[in-house]
């Protein structure tokens, strides 16, 4: 997926078990989706507490992140309550949406499929920015602030 790609409408559990689909996600404003390869490892945690830190950034301008990997649903009850993240954690066991990204990789060993990338979503569903880097875990909510203030502020 890259940026003017519309992506389709899915539905998967957040970390309550309770179903999600993307529209309902995005029906007060853009959603910052990030795909991580696994909850709770250091770097994921890292990279899911800075988003949690710019929570208030992020309503400010309207939208909401939403962290989405191959972990089970009770692993990601459990990463959102150990790090108090207070927004949707969402679970992809099967990669399908991961595929659909492009997030995924089937090579790599020890079901650490899911590819550390982020897409910032307009509320019709088409990707505004795509960012994608292994290591540097804060700076995915920090360049996808930027870009949905750089979005509202062309509104």
């Amino acid at each position: 997926m890259n940026t003017g790609d519309q992506v389709s409408d899915f539905e998967l559990k957040d970390e309550t078990g309770t179903p999600r689909r993307l529209t309902a996600l995005l029906a007060d404003g853009p959603v910052v989706l990030f795909f991580y390869p696994m909850a709770s490892s250091g770097g994921c945690t890292r990279e899911a507490c800075h988003f949690r830190d710019l929570a208030a950034d992020f309503a400010a301008v309207g939208a909401q992140p939403v962290g989405i990997s191959g972990d089970g649903v009770t692993k990601q009850s459990i990463f959102a309550t150990n790090h108090s993240l207070g927004y949707p954690l969402l679970s992809d066991e099967g990669h399908a949406v991961a595929k659909e990204f492009g997030a995924w990789r089937w090579w790599l060993p020890g079901g650490l499929h899911t590819r550390r990338q982020t897409f910032v979503i307009g509320q019709d569903r088409r990707i505004v920015a795509v960012f994608a880097s292994e290591s540097r875990f804060d700076a995915h909510a920090d360049e996808a602030l930027a870009a949905v203030k750089k979005l509202r502020a062309a509104a």
